[in-house]
């Protein structure tokens, strides 16, 4: 805990902490079982607890710098729904012709690897008492 921090702060920001666990749970899945990284981080049980978790408390840390890693967790949340969403769209007609099974392939790596970025970058910027932009 920072020095600066109020008291109030701590438990929330435990929960946040908790929250991160949750999504890293889901992209270890991903990364050791048979499911990709953005499969397991959006239709893993341990992602859709902690956007529910973020939407049950989020009230809580308004106007503190929690607050960002909030909206942090949750853009990525549904940013890789987004992304999943238009990459699938642009690669199912595509695999008439083949190509379709490459773009979808890349684009959940892609997708993959921008979510353990925001992950990893939100996790140690809580870790430092920091916001995120």
């Amino acid at each position: 805990m920072n020095a600066d921090e109020p008291n109030s702060l701590a438990p929330l920001r435990s929960y946040t902490q908790v929250i991160y666990v949750l999504h890293a749970v889901s992209i270890l899945t991903g990364l050791l079982g048979a499911a990709t990284i953005v499969g397991s981080f959006i239709f893993g049980l341990p992602s859709i607890v902690a956007v529910i978790m973020n939407y049950a408390r989020r009230s809580e840390v308004r106007g503190t710098w929690l607050d960002s890693h909030f909206t942090w967790q949750i853009r990525t949340f549904w940013g890789a729904v987004f992304w999943s969403l238009l990459v699938l769209g642009i690669s199912l007609p595509l695999m008439v012709v083949l190509v379709g099974f490459f773009t979808v392939g890349a684009g959940f790596i892609l997708i993959g690897i921008w979510v353990l970025y925001r992950i990893i970058r939100g996790w140690l910027a809580l870790s430092s008492a920091q916001a995120l932009p």
